[in-house]
């Protein structure tokens, strides 16, 4: 019975040891900074700060200490989308991010305790400096961030409410105008550096955005119709240049014509002159024929001629009349 009681008496104290050894016993990482407190107070830390003691196998009184670790290593922020109004009293949803980190661990902790602490006020802060940052400024500077050549020639097609306006500062320099507006303040209050902050999205409200592609409907529309009638006109041109080379091609070849046959005709009629100009009854013969081309080529069967009897159209007539018995 006794050594029974021992062995559950020994088992007993070993678990105690153990506890009492594991409770005051903790690492510290590398890419963290700790601080020590008792009853809520801060006893010892940083450990694994600037110019304090390295990281590693540590000790603390079990039970009575307790430890706070906060990241070394850069943080991020990621704000919620806002709608704001812009100087031009146009709407627009920002969605912003930023990166920070801890540079003063004792003030940090006194001031928000942990993280999430910190990005409540960080929340609070930023997006209070990101609105009135885009309220003091029209919506040009908000979603503009260099300045760009247009690709065709605005100021033709596009009037002036269409063309692409020139900015003053743009999102970058607004960007930064929320860094350095919010930067000092959180280090001096908070312990807390803020390295970078960026606009991660802009969008335009349901109004604005339909107001914008109904201009963008009408500028194409406006484009279209605008190279539409200059090609319109190229078209029309090259048309009319076709049909005065084409008149100038056809008159050429008639007259072309002409001469040939003129020449053609002009030859046949010096043949035929030279074949029936040999002897009177060559000339006779001629002339015979020449009648019968007129015969033929202007009376047909219904046609009546009226001659008198000294008519070169009689004459062959009469000498062809058969003989009276």
């Amino acid at each position: 019975m006794f050594k029974q009681f021992t062995s559950v008496f020994i088992g007993i104290l070993l678990f105690i040891v153990f506890l009492l050894v594991s409770s005051s016993v903790y690492i510290v990482d590398e890419t963290k900074q700790v601080f020590v407190t008792q009853f809520g107070k801060i006893v010892r830390g940083p450990i694994n700060g600037p110019g304090k003691e390295e990281a590693g196998l540590k000790f603390r009184y079990p039970f009575i200490n307790e430890v706070h670790a906060f990241e070394k290593r850069y943080l991020e922020w990621d704000g919620a989308p806002n709608q704001v109004t812009t100087k031009d009293k146009l709407f627009v949803f920002i969605d912003t991010y930023a990166r920070w980190r801890i540079v003063d661990a004792k003030l940090f902790f006194e001031k928000v305790r942990n993280e999430s602490g910190a990005q409540s006020r960080l929340d609070d802060i930023l997006d209070g400096e990101a609105r009135i940052v885009v309220a003091a400024n029209d919506l040009v500077e908000v979603i503009r961030s260099r300045q760009r050549e247009a690709v065709i020639p605005e100021a033709n097609v596009l009037d002036d409410e269409s063309q692409l306006k020139p900015f003053n500062q743009g999102r970058s320099a607004l960007a930064q105008q929320v860094l350095d507006n919010a930067g000092p303040n959180l280090k001096e209050e908070f312990g807390i550096e803020l390295l970078d902050f960026r606009f991660k999205r802009i969008n335009y409200s349901q109004e604005v955005r339909l107001k914008i592609f109904e201009r963008m409907i009408s500028e194409r529309s406006r484009i279209a119709s605008k190279f539409r009638s200059e090609g319109d006109g190229e078209a029309a041109k090259i048309l009319g240049t076709q049909q005065r080379e084409l008149k100038t091609i056809t008159s050429g070849a008639y007259l072309e014509q002409q001469q040939i046959k003129g020449k053609a005709d002009a030859e046949a009629v010096k043949i035929y002159a030279d074949a029936f100009n040999q002897s009177a009854e060559s000339r006779e013969f001629y002339e015979f024929l020449k009648t019968m081309e007129t015969f033929e080529n202007t009376l047909s069967k219904e046609d009546t001629l009226i001659f008198s009897t000294d008519s070169d159209f009689f004459r062959y007539l009469k000498q062809s009349a058969p003989a009276k018995e």
